[in-house]
């Protein structure tokens, strides 16, 4: 059984919703068992990540980065980085925001190194954007273009689970193909470089 934890804070409940999304689907793929952990609760108690074998951040982009919950939650990991810990476990990113770009960038970019300094190996998002197959563009997957992680676009007005059917779709792939990975590698190789592997 692979063991995935999909972190996410939402305020409004956007990223909830696309949080929920990736791990129903990642949840479908054979010997998975998925948890959903809010970040606001991890950061006080950060040991609770050593079960799992693959993490995925979700976070909303407030002014071109992580929301102050997340970014206490990575800080509050500091001991299990000092001990490496989490080396060699598998990890990805997802982030929302109301314009198509809002910088969202630059949120799986802090992720990502916040991710490689724990040793973790971080997963992409190979999902071709379908509108380039003649999809119409709302119902494209992948359809703002992103490769290091997750995006989605959510209205600042609309309901948390109003999100176009391309975005949707994208995150039902995204959770599969993280699963399916962390399948492939399996828990043993993952952890193989692991310190605590090694005593």
């Amino acid at each position: 059984m692979q063991n995935i934890a999909v972190i996410y804070h939402s305020a409004h409940g956007h990223t909830e919703h696309i949080a929920r999304t990736i791990a129903a689907s990642a949840r479908s793929v054979a010997h998975t068992d998925v948890q959903l952990l809010q970040a606001e609760e991890l950061a006080t108690a950060p040991e609770r990540l050593l079960p799992f074998d693959g993490y995925i951040l979700g976070s909303p982009t407030y002014l071109g980065g992580v929301s102050a919950p997340v970014k206490a939650f990575m800080d509050a990991t500091g001991p299990l980085w000092r001990s490496q810990q989490l080396r060699g476990r598998l990890a990805a990113g997802f982030t929302v925001s109301a314009l198509p770009a809002g910088d969202k960038q630059s949120t799986l970019l802090s992720m990502f190194v916040f991710c490689m300094q724990h040793g973790m190996l971080w997963i992409g998002n190979p999902i071709l954007p379908e509108q380039h197959l003649g999809v119409p563009y709302d119902e494209a997957a992948n359809r703002l273009g992103s490769w290091s992680g997750l995006m989605a676009q959510a209205e600042k007005a609309s309901t948390p689970d109003f999100f176009v059917p391309g975005d949707i779709r994208t995150a039902t792939l995204f959770g599969r193909h993280f699963a399916e990975t962390l399948q492939r590698l399996g828990s043993r190789g993952a952890r193989a470089h692991s310190p605590e592997a090694a005593r």
